[in-house]
């Protein structure tokens, strides 16, 4: 059974060494593992938590009235 663990031993044991000797490259692969997770898991928090709700979509073409046109008068070119 312990057999099963100890990749993940060496690897914990790892990133001991690497925050004990090169922090830089320590921190950058954390940094580097909490971009995805706090990619998946901001939008669900703002939702359940916040209440957000997305904006209106902006529009992208003027309202015709519902009504008949009338026709213009006075404009003409003579």
């Amino acid at each position: 059974m312990a057999a099963i663990f100890s990749p993940f031993r060496r690897g914990y044991r790892h990133l001991q060494y690497l925050a004990h000797e090169q922090p830089v490259i320590f921190y950058s692969c954390v940094l580097g593992l909490t971009g995805p997770v706090l990619a998946l898991s901001v939008p669900a928090v703002r939702r359940t938590w916040f209440g957000y709700t997305p904006a209106e979509t902006i529009p992208t073409t003027y309202p015709v009235p519902k009504r008949a046109r009338r026709s213009v008068q006075g404009y003409e070119d003579e």
